[in-house]
């Protein structure tokens, strides 16, 4: 057999599979499969949307804690400021020195 009389070979079994494959993906059993894939598809997604929600709520609930442990932190390390009259004691150290 020569090579152009195997590629024609070739493509008629292609032409053939191709069609039966087109007949048995359009069946009803097909489509009947196809249709429980996507209810499945759709259920996982449903489900993974809601573990998303929840990671994001947790995620904001912790960066709220953890801003407001910050804030408190700070408040805590700050410097104890002194009120004192600077003016007076000074004047009063003159005085006491003439």
């Amino acid at each position: 057999m020569t090579s152009i009389g195997k590629g024609a070979l070739l493509f008629l079994g292609g032409v053939l599979f191709g069609t039966a494959g087109i007949k048995v993906l359009s069946s009803k059993d097909a489509k009947k499969a196809y249709t429980h894939c996507t209810a499945a598809a759709l259920r996982a997604k449903d489900s993974v949307m809601k573990t998303v929600t929840t990671v994001q709520e947790n995620a904001e609930d912790i960066y709220a804690e953890a801003k407001q442990i910050n804030l408190d932190r700070e408040e805590n390390e700050k410097p104890v400021e002194l009120e004192l009259e600077p003016e007076k004691t000074v004047k009063a150290t003159e005085e006491n020195e003439l």
